[in-house]
């Protein structure tokens, strides 16, 4: 009996949780490795972390998962990959305490649960999704009215917190850049997912490459997951001197 496209897209997205959450840990180390021998860190403008073998294999890893996830949302509903993505901060957690010598809190392992018990609650009552037969159905479905609203309103806040609050409070408040990470990443997944489907369909032999919004969601996918992957590198190299990981001047969650 073969593994259906369900159990293929919950196992890829687990990997990638997995891949994504260890390469916070290893860039982490590579940033205060780099730190430490410089005396300059990253958080400061520095760029000598580039030259770390440790950070280049966080990375790496990191392209791994986010490889991982791209394809799951070819197999499984996004319903269904998304909130998988939040076990990469348990997973994150656990390295952090042995690797990086950061006990967990007791707020922080309530934030573990919750991320688990949020996660388990919208797979197992998220509702049923009809998978799209081609490129051209997820367009159409991508210009109705009230996701083209919804698209300018996320693009809005986005351009308020990366032009005001970002210069302000980057630094010191950890928010603003979970902010344009979660805004920017809502609207990846829509294309993220076209680019999937159509990747599928062309495999098996209904060519999705002719279609000139194949490209369009290949286009938005590059330029935002960009936007959010430099985005997210910010509050590690913000902490990088520091003892914290996961929060930034923030005590509750490590010690």
């Amino acid at each position: 009996m073969g593994v259906s496209d369900n159990t293929t897209g919950l196992i890829l997205a687990v990997l990638s949780s997995g891949f994504i959450g260890t390469s916070f840990i290893l860039k982490k180390k590579g940033l205060k490795r780099a730190a430490a021998a410089t005396g300059y860190g990253a958080g400061h403008g520095g760029y000598t972390y580039l030259q770390e073998p440790l950070w280049w294999a966080g990375m790496i890893t990191m392209i791994v998962g986010e490889a991982a996830n791209f394809v799951a949302y070819a197999y499984a509903p996004a319903v269904l990959v998304t909130p998988l993505g939040a076990l990469s901060i348990i997973v994150s957690a656990v390295l952090a305490h042995f690797l990086l010598k950061e006990r967990l809190k007791q707020m922080g392992v309530l934030g573990c649960v919750s991320c688990i018990v949020g996660s388990v609650v919208v797979v197992i009552h998220a509702p049923a999704e009809s998978t799209p037969a081609s490129v051209e159905e997820i367009w159409n479905l991508a210009i109705e009215p009230a996701f083209l609203i919804y698209i300018a309103a996320t693009l809005s806040l986005v351009t308020a917190l990366v032009m005001h609050f970002e210069p302000r409070y980057g630094q010191s408040n950890i928010l603003v850049y979970l902010g344009i990470c979660s805004l920017m990443g809502s609207l990846t997944v829509v294309s993220i997912k076209a680019i999937g489907i159509a990747i599928k369909l062309t495999l098996e032999g209904i060519s999705q490459i002719a279609y000139p919004q194949t490209w369009v969601f290949v286009t938005v996918a590059v330029d935002w997951k960009g936007t959010v992957t430099w985005y997210d590198q910010d509050p590690i190299k913000g902490v990088e001197e520091d003892e914290h990981l996961i929060t930034v001047h923030n005590s509750d969650y490590f010690d």
